[in-house]
């Protein structure tokens, strides 16, 4: 049987006691962004109609259709590209690059080292078959200040080159905050005072529903993200979004399917249905998830361990970073929380060489659909100083059971 000791039992309600008033913020968030989604749906007025499974080429399919103009309405932009065609959020993110990236161009990352999938889309060290470096595209990176974009730098980095600028709006496997809509707002707007014409792109895998706003509307051109990620809902089983200025969301799409076709065809082989519901309920699970992280931050910070964010700390995504200090400890986490999970508790982590990562990664996942990161999750790469990263949580009860089991791994370690 799952149990904790007492003195965890006793610490659960003083963190509880204590987030509270950071919990009101996060629903309120929530509730802000329910009431913009169900505005948004009954303005495209979706029925029951635009959940039908299509085949082929589907050049008809009106529940794709309805669905990007739902997601264009949501996020502020002039167009979307939502498809279950996508793989994971990497994929979506790569997508825009190659659809709009030509030899001869430069990307410039704005937030420092791309997380460890995107290296490999970058050719970051070496050529990777396939990679933009291999396609001609160059490349440069300004590196974090302090952990946050250097502003003061960004006139020197942008060049007559510079075609795209990246911004990773998530922390990836690294203890810098994450950005806020605020930090998005001013890094697009330095950026369009040095080069008007410079397309700000920003990655926004783990921030949708966080805030209020979203980056299209604090001055980004392009972003994109996972499904199986906050705007799935939980819901989706695959799949990624573009949204953004419609010719740059077209040059994306010609590079999904093909010149000459675009987003006029790609069949709903599953119900949309599951990525409607997914993105009604988005808001509400980001919220259990965030609810998680902080409760979570409380937890692992009594217990003597470096968190970042702390629990008062303001949040652009849903992940916490726990600092362990070795891989034993990193183990036994990752091992506390599949124990709490659904599916596959039986199951024990172990590192391995996941596709697109420089180091063996350990994850813990016992989630319905895989991969999906706004399910209960952590996952951390094998080097010092051991960093664990937790995210999601479809329901708050989970995230607490699930934490809880990874502190009694550490105590009893």
């Amino acid at each position: 049987m799952l149990g904790f000791e007492v003195k965890l039992k006793e610490l659960k309600e003083k963190a509880l006691a204590a987030c509270a008033p950071y919990f009101r913020r996060v629903e309120d968030v929530a509730e802000c962004n329910t009431l913009k989604i169900l505005n948004v749906m009954g303005e495209c007025k979706v029925a029951a109609a635009h959940f039908n499974v299509t085949s082929g080429y589907a050049y008809d399919d009106i529940g794709r259709m309805k669905l990007d103009e739902v997601y264009a309405k949501v996020f502020r932009a002039e167009r979307a590209l939502v498809r279950n065609q996508f793989v994971s959020g990497t994929h979506a993110l790569a997508t825009v690059l190659f659809g709009i990236l030509r030899p001869g161009d430069e990307l410039l990352s704005l937030t420092g080292k791309p997380y460890d999938t995107m290296q490999t889309v970058i050719g970051y060290d070496n050529p990777s078959p396939g990679s933009l470096k291999e396609f001609g595209v160059g490349y440069l990176e300004l590196p974090l200040r302090e952990g946050r974009v250097d502003m003061e730098g960004l006139a020197e980095a942008i060049t007559a080159r510079t075609k795209m600028v990246l911004i990773q709006r998530s922390r990836g496997y690294s203890m810098r905050p994450s950005l806020t809509i605020e930090d998005i707002r001013q890094i697009t707007a330095a950026v369009k005072q040095i080069k008007a014409d410079c397309i700000c792109f920003v990655d926004n895998c783990y921030g949708e529903f966080t805030a209020t706003e979203e980056p299209i509307e604090a001055g980004a051109d392009i972003m994109a993200g996972s499904l199986i990620k906050n705007p799935g809902g939980g819901l989706a089983p695959t799949g990624g979004y573009i949204v953004g200025r419609g010719e740059l969301v077209e040059l994306a799409a010609t590079r999904l399917t093909a010149p000459g076709m675009g987003d006029e065809l790609g069949a709903s082989l599953i119900s949309n249905r599951l990525f409607f519901q997914g993105l009604f309920l988005a808001p509400h699970v980001v919220a259990q998830a965030i609810k998680g992280a902080i409760f979570a931050a409380e937890i692992f910070s009594a217990l003597g361990y470096k968190t970042f964010p702390l629990a008062a700390d303001a949040r652009g995504d849903i992940i916490q970073a726990v600092e362990l200090g070795s891989p034993e400890k990193l183990k036994a986490f990752c091992r506390g929380i599949q124990q709490f999970s659904p599916v596959d508790s039986f199951a024990t982590p172990e590192p391995w060489d996941m596709p697109g990562y420089a180091d063996e990664v350990i994850m813990a996942a016992g989630t319905f659909v895989q991969g999906s990161s706004l399910e209960l999750s952590a996952d951390g790469p094998m080097r010092p100083p051991y960093r664990v990263y937790l995210q999601g949580g479809l329901t708050f009860e989970h995230a607490v059971l699930g934490i809880m089991g990874a502190a009694q791994a550490l105590v009893e370690f």
